[in-house]
């Protein structure tokens, strides 16, 4: 007797991925989407137990950079092992399309410098048989992946090829320029483009040092470049503001560009670990700007915002100081033998940093600078930090710092927690995930190689608020609510991130009893042997993309049902 459906998740809790009320039954697919939701449903030719299993919509992760990842590897991991089957890259405004040959190397420098992907890794991964967006994006939709993805065009790439040497100078556009611009914005909205993304952050250098093209172009610039999206009637504004010089003087560039476009705007959002709680006032302007007839939606890292540090990764305590010069080229257990003797101690343990990349400086924050131990705390005691540790024991933090990493014979792990952990407390996080105009994400999948691995926030929201929340609790409704459909509708994407019949067939099956983020770890795995930092987690039963499994048992099965996701001004036209 044949079967009824595909196949069927039968028995679980299910959350709609809207905030609905959670219900028992079983979810039945067809042809990679939902066939029924109900209880004692037929019979599927696949069934998967969900007994005390809770059932979600796949997550939305709406800030990565697999702008490379995609183009050499088929599976968009770490994200892909959190629950997530959506990625949007492009973000920050850097990525490789458009792009002449002559400037690839270029855009590498902007791309090692601001997401710290090394250069070797994307020379060696990188084919760039491609030079317009719309060809970049065809390369994508000719891929193998175990996800879906879909893609900002990039402020960056997209000011060079427009202006050449001087856009990367960063002089200021002329007319002809802005035209430009305007005009291939407009064809990447309609080739597929989800929107468009740029970055005001100052701390975003190139791999030498310099300001990235796009830092401090003038808004004139970016509302001539939305105005292609406006061309096109589609696409969402992504910006990166510098809130070093002041949400007062930076948020008005959401203002003006989506009064000047009239399209949505998403936005980085993050609390000051100290000083008086300035994102309040960004909420009051998110909520006057909503309530004006704009659109406009922050995304907000559900852990503190900071970066991995050890001997291993990027940066560390002493990566700077002039005598590390001496043995960087050490293997770790010959680092640590030479870090046993007392002169080379004396000399790291009282040195300045010499001159470096601006994050290389947060990992000598001392107050904020924590032990990441198996299991790993994101949300640690102020008295752990290297500050509190040698207060208590009468020393530096340099020499809580060292110690450590010759205890650990090199392989210890800092967590830099650098924003979100006000007062060292998870509740300006918590306050800004439940505001109605802010979504989860930042977790730069597919960057940061050797100095953050953000990806797993979604498992740490379910892990940290949903499981274990005391007084910080978000129930698994709204969490999935979070996750799936209200992240979804902040970037555009109006056909995933809920489970209802007729919808696409994205969903997991989640043990939150067990399930359990595990230790960030080294693996090799990137072109020219790159190395990059991949977190796992267990208690993910089953992650399913268009109906077809792709992990089981927090295992990949091999399935590549991944596809581009191409913007609203291409399926219009389509």
């Amino acid at each position: 007797m044949a079967a009824d459906y595909d196949m069927v998740i039968r028995g679980g809790t299910i959350a709609d991925g809207m905030g609905g009320d959670l219900i028992e039954g079983d979810i039945a697919i067809t042809g990679g989407r939902i066939a029924a939701i109900g209880k004692n449903l037929a019979r599927g030719t696949q069934e998967i137990d969900a007994q005390g299993k809770f059932v979600t919509p796949g997550f939305i992760d709406v800030h990565t950079h697999y702008d490379g990842q995609c183009i050499w590897a088929e599976e968009l991991s770490p994200s892909s092992s959190h629950g997530v089957t959506t990625a949007v890259m492009g973000n920050c405004g850097v990525g490789f399309a458009p792009c002449r040959k002559s400037d690839r190397e270029m855009l590498v420098n902007v791309m090692e410098g601001v997401e710290d992907i090394p250069g070797v890794v994307m020379t060696e991964g990188l084919d760039w048989d491609w030079e317009t967006f719309p060809e970049y994006l065809d390369k994508v939709a000719a891929g193998k992946r175990d996800i879906d993805i879909a893609a900002y065009l990039p402020h960056s790439p997209l000011r060079v090829y427009a202006m050449g040497a001087r856009g990367a100078a960063r002089e200021v556009a002329t007319p002809d320029d802005l035209a430009l611009m305007r005009r291939l914005t407009a064809e990447a909205m309609r080739a597929g483009a989800l929107g468009f993304a740029t970055s005001r952050l100052s701390i975003h250098k190139t791999a030498s040092g310099d300001a990235i093209p796009t830092f401090d172009t003038d808004i004139a610039e970016l509302e001539a470049i939305t105005g292609g999206m406006k061309d096109a009637g589609a696409g969402t504004f992504q910006v990166v503001l510098d809130a070093f010089r002041g949400w007062d003087k930076e948020y008005p560039v959401i203002e003006r560009v989506i009064a000047a476009s009239g399209r949505p705007a998403t936005f980085t959002l993050a609390s000051g670990n100290e000083g008086p709680p300035r994102w309040r006032r960004v909420l009051d302007m998110l909520e006057a700007t909503n309530a004006a007839g704009g659109t406009a939606h922050a995304q907000v890292m559900p852990r503190p915002i900071g970066l991995i540090a050890g001997l291993e990764l990027t940066v560390h305590p002493f990566v700077l100081c002039p005598s590390w010069a001496k043995i960087a080229h050490l293997s770790i257990p010959e680092q640590v033998a030479a870090m046993r003797d007392p002169a080379l101690r004396a000399a790291l343990l009282t040195e300045d940093f010499a001159p470096g990349h601006p994050f290389n400086e947060l990992a000598r924050n001392w107050r904020w600078l924590f032990p990441l131990d198996n299991p790993p705390d994101y949300a640690p005691p102020a008295h752990m930090s290297m500050a509190g540790q040698a207060e208590a024991r009468g020393c530096t933090p340099q020499e809580v710092a060292y110690d450590r990493l010759l205890e650990t014979e090199g392989r210890g792990l800092f967590l830099a927690a650098l924003g979100n952990y006000e007062n060292a407390s998870l509740a300006s996080a918590h306050e800004m995930l439940r505001h109605p105009y802010c979504v989860p994400g930042l977790g730069d999948g597919g960057a940061h190689y050797g100095a953050i691995c953000d990806a797993s926030y979604s498992t740490y929201l379910l892990t940290q608020f949903v499981k274990g929340g005391g007084a910080l609790a978000i129930g698994l409704a709204e969490a999935a609510h979070m996750l799936g459909a209200k992240a979804a509708r902040a970037v555009g994407l109006t056909d995933r991130g809920t489970l209802a019949v007729g919808g696409r067939a994205d969903l997991n099956v989640i043990d939150l009893d067990g399930l359990t983020l595990h230790l960030p770890e080294v693996v090799r795995d990137l072109p020219a042997g790159g190395r990059r930092l991949h977190q796992r987690a267990t208690g993910y039963e089953a992650t399913l993309v268009a109906g077809e499994l792709i992990r089981r048992f927090d295992q990949p099965t091999g399935a590549r049902p991944g596809r581009l996701v191409r913007g609203a001004a291409y399926r219009a036209a389509a």
